[in-house]
């Protein structure tokens, strides 16, 4: 704590203590990827459901193909969706494709390139054995298998195979809606021409792709006047929208969150907090209105990146269910040196590269104004420096958080 400020570790902890994950839903595969599923998922059957041909080939009952050369009569065909009529008999062979079911009275593969075919004869240059190319029944997974289980978050690869189980949908957590709008009478949207005093609105472009590739449902609510009313309106369009999560950006012209908060309390919002040490980023507001969480970001664009990454976005995975809420902290080399910090985390905006080894080397910007949303762009980590860090040389270690696509 520095002074009456919140440390940036108990301020997560306070926008976390009251985020449960979201009801369940069941969405189709093509949803469901990245979202943390709610229930069990077994088999609804066997993969593969009978022994299949791993080859191309000719399907034969190895004890008649247990030396070789040998020549067997062509009895017919298998080709995948197409089982063989009858059970092979002894002598037989069929001509088989990959994925095709091998007959009941066969139990090995020959692949065609050891086979020579005369007309309804054919004659194998090698032996086989049992279970030669051949993908037993349920090789993959069994009917009742239990293959995921709940909270276990799905990969692209986890799509195929509940496909492949015959599951059409998968019961997840919901995707949390945020509503967000920015204050301030000097905003203007991009492409207008801006008058004395304006500048041109740029946070939440930044914010909704961020808070998007979350997994959040996003509505912009836009840009509203610094007048207590028109916050007030927005605040409604919010709980009308039954959002989740309310995001604001800036507040009143004198800065501090005074409207925006004069006008959250105004329609029920308990206050949590709402300034915290650390740079960028030190007035962040947090609070909840009924069931919906309020986070007020600042209205500086980096502040407001920063403290969405920090606190928005853990927010939002708690809620989805997940268990990896925090940013990953990762080690890097120091690239320039680095004064001693004071009594604020500092979250300083780098270059990220790498050396020859792959080591990554985070170089800070020397200019760290938190309005130069040119050297935000450009940056490609963070370097997390805690209140009161001593100085470090470059070449020394430093802990970096590594920033979005």
């Amino acid at each position: 704590m520095a002074g009456n400020l919140l440390s940036v570790e108990e301020a997560l902890a306070r926008v976390l203590a009251e985020a449960t994950p979201l009801p369940s839903v069941e969405v189709p595969l093509v949803e469901a990827h990245g979202r943390v599923l709610t229930a069990d998922m077994a088999a609804r059957r066997t993969q593969p459901p009978d022994a299949v041909s791993s080859m191309d080939g000719y399907a034969v009952n190895a004890a008649d193909a247990a030396t070789a050369p040998v020549t067997l009569t062509v009895a017919g065909e298998v080709a995948a969706g197409r089982p063989f009529p009858r059970p092979l008999r002894r002598g037989e062979a069929a001509r088989i494709f990959t994925g095709g079911v091998v007959p009941d009275g066969a139990d090995a593969v020959i692949v065609q390139e050891q086979a020579t075919r005369q007309g309804d004869s054919v004659t194998f240059s090698r032996p086989s054995a049992p279970g030669k190319n051949i993908r037993p029944k349920g090789l993959d997974f069994s009917q009742g298998d239990i293959l995921f289980t709940k909270g276990y978050r799905l990969s692209s690869r986890d799509l195929a195979l509940i496909a492949a189980m015959n599951h059409p949908v998968a019961p997840v957590h919901r995707r949390p809606k945020v509503a967000i709008f920015a204050t301030g009478d000097e905003l203007v949207p991009p492409g207008s021409q801006p008058g004395p005093g304006q500048i041109v609105y740029s946070n939440g472009f930044a914010l909704m792709a961020l808070l998007r590739s979350e997994g959040a449902e996003v509505v912009d609510l836009g840009i509203v006047a610094d007048r207590q009313q028109d916050t007030v309106a927005a605040v409604r369009r919010a709980r009308g929208l039954d959002a989740d999560v309310l995001i604001t950006t800036g507040g009143a012209s004198v800065g501090d969150y005074d409207l925006v908060q004069d006008a959250l309390k105004a329609e029920g919002m308990a206050l949590s907090f709402w300034r915290i040490a650390m740079r960028p980023g030190r007035p962040l507001m947090n609070g909840r209105l009924a069931g919906m969480h309020v986070l007020g970001l600042p209205g500086n664009p980096v502040s407001s990146y920063v403290c969405a990454l920090l606190f928005a976005v853990p927010l939002l995975r708690r809620l989805q269910g997940r268990a990896d809420t925090e940013a990953e902290i990762e080690s890097a080399i120091l690239g320039s040196d680095l004064a001693e910090n004071d009594e604020r985390a500092d979250y300083v905006r780098a270059a990220l590269t790498f050396d020859a080894a792959g080591q990554p080397i985070a170089t800070p910007f020397p200019i760290q104004d938190s309005s130069m949303m040119g050297r935000l762009s450009r940056a490609g980590c963070l370097i997390v420096r805690p209140a009161h860090d001593k100085a470090v040389s470059a070449g020394g270690k430093v802990r970096i958080v590594k920033l979005p696509l």
